[in-house]
């Protein structure tokens, strides 16, 4: 069964899905050590994509990313998670430490990562989890649900290794979470996130123009679900004519955006009445064009809303930081 939603909001992940199919919860913890102009500690959360919560060392607490986890949990919640990310940062600290003596690095910036997760198909009730750590955007220790064990690909983590792969009571705990505790926990906030996806939003239509001899688009946005159609009227009849229709895009609060952009001449426009038609969820907006509905110059290039670019993945964290150090040195 497809879901009836996907979009791409992170990386080239397909999987922002909004209803049935393969749900997923992932956390990214990152310990920078160095001169840079950066957290000590991060940690991401995301569900099915979307990022949930976030801590870092120099606020000190968790907080919702999301108005449906602001709605749904309280304070003691908050609370609690909050002293837990607080105690993890001591240990990612530690971490950090130990794996600079272990490459005999003493100086410059290192980053020390950990992500981790579960994903539940709510149609099979299949499960899958994942954890892997990195050293300086490389691999250094993953853990191998289907065998039980952990693996390193390098040297300095076959210490780790045997000493993990030797206690049976931790595997047994990792086990237990990735197959029942993070699954537990994902099915909640999956539930915490249908609650507030159900409502239908409106879209807000603006048409915009850079300049009087340029063409003028149809901005719709602000609408959820994501299904929408925009189109075009010249006189009162549908009009197709050097019409382009750009994809539908996520905005930051999970709702979306779309434009449809028609080129015409200046002299077609004084002579012609152009509308744009937006259809959505039974609502039907018209816009007719005139100087007054028309939003130009400075408007048009500040007016449209910040799509979500998430922070990118595990192994290219370490290269950012580096390059942010050495844009402070020059």
């Amino acid at each position: 069964v497809k879901p009836d939603v996907c979009v791409c909001t992170w990386e080239k992940k397909c999987k922002h899905c909004l209803s049935t199919g393969t749900h997923s919860l992932k956390y990214f913890f990152t310990a920078v050590s160095g001169d840079i102009d950066f957290p000590e500690f991060t940690i991401v959360g995301l569900v099915d994509e979307e990022q949930f919560i976030y801590f870092d060392s120099n606020m000190k607490k968790v907080v919702p990313k999301t108005e449906w986890m602001k709605q749904k949990e309280g304070a003691d919640y908050w609370d609690t998670q909050s002293q837990l990310a607080a105690g993890t940062h001591q240990v990612f600290r530690n971490n950090i430490q130990v794996a600079k003596e272990k490459f005999n690095h003493s100086t410059g910036v290192h980053t020390f990562q950990l992500t981790y997760g579960c994903e539940w198909d709510d149609q099979t009730g299949a499960t899958d989890g994942f954890r892997q750590e990195g050293y300086d955007g490389e691999d250094f220790m993953s853990l191998d649900l289907k065998e039980m064990r952990w693996i390193s690909p390098v040297q300095q983590g076959f210490s780790t290794q045997n000493k993990w792969n030797n206690n049976r009571a931790y595997l047994e705990g990792r086990k237990h979470y990735f197959s029942t505790e993070c699954i537990e926990w994902l099915q909640k906030y999956v539930e915490y996130r249908k609650s507030s996806l159900e409502k239908t939003v409106s879209p807000q239509v603006s048409l915009l123009q850079k300049s009087s001899s340029s063409s003028v688009s149809c901005h719709a946005t602000g609408f959820y679900p994501s299904g929408v159609t925009i189109s075009w009227m010249r006189n009162g009849q549908e009009h197709h004519t050097d019409v382009d229709l750009s994809e539908t895009l996520p905005n930051e609060d999970r709702t979306f955006q779309k434009t449809s952009t028609i080129t015409v001449t200046p002299d077609e426009l004084k002579k012609n009445q152009y509308s744009c038609v937006v259809k959505h969820q039974g609502e039907t907006i018209r816009k007719i064009q005139t100087e007054k509905e028309i939003r130009t110059n400075r408007e048009y290039l500040f007016g449209f809303e910040t799509l979500v670019f998430a922070t990118s993945g595990i192994l290219s964290m370490h290269n950012q930081l580096v390059t942010l150090q050495r844009e402070r040195k020059t």
